[in-house]
């Protein structure tokens, strides 16, 4: 009994597993592996949501925001408006067009890299607002969906298990009444 006792108190003895230890050589711990993977989802979780976090904006920003707002609906409304300025003063629409025809071409191609910049530019800023309020409507409501979706499932089950007590009676359902005799008929 003392060789077993000794060989015993080795392996397991001394708050020690030897066995374990030298198992997770050749295999990861799984619950090692579990808490790990714990840690690195709770820490991009709380990266992704210092990412996403709503900042108050102050003046300085909310009037560069107003700013940004404008030169879409100018370049729409002057297009338009040169439309309704070439048909009301014709001779006019071409003494401008013709001024516009001697810009060089240069000056039309940095023209056209602003403006793909800036408007390149705002997609993103106004994409990544846009996926900021997604982030925090998701968090703030898919417990309660995933609670109202529980509540439904429930009451399907109870539907299911007790069909006569549902909405539908099925005295006043002749689809559910034919349904039900071809069953009693088939033996289900």
């Amino acid at each position: 009994m003392g060789v077993i006792d000794v060989l015993f108190s080795s392996l397991f003895g001394g708050s020690r597993n030897v066995v374990a230890e030298t198992a997770e050589v050749f295999r990861v711990n799984a619950e090692a592996d579990a808490q790990r993977a714990t840690t690195l989802r709770g820490a991009a979780l709380q990266q992704f949501g210092q990412e996403f976090r709503v900042v108050k904006r102050g003046r300085f920003d909310r009037l560069m925001d107003a700013l940004n707002r404008v030169p879409r609906p100018a370049m729409a409304l002057g297009t338009l408006g040169l439309f309704v300025a070439a048909m009301k003063d014709p001779i006019w629409f071409a003494e401008r067009m013709a001024g516009i025809a001697l810009v060089p071409e240069p000056l039309w191609w940095l023209l056209g890299a602003i403006v793909s910049f800036y408007f390149g530019a705002r997609h993103q800023a106004k994409g990544q607002e846009f996926q900021r309020q997604i982030a925090a409507t998701m968090a703030a409501s898919v417990p309660g969906v995933l609670d109202n979706i529980g509540q439904i499932r429930a009451q399907g089950d109870q539907e299911v298990a007790e069909p006569h007590q549902s909405g539908l009676a099925r005295d006043n359902n002749p689809a559910l009444q034919d349904f039900l005799a071809k069953r009693r008929k088939d033996g289900l």
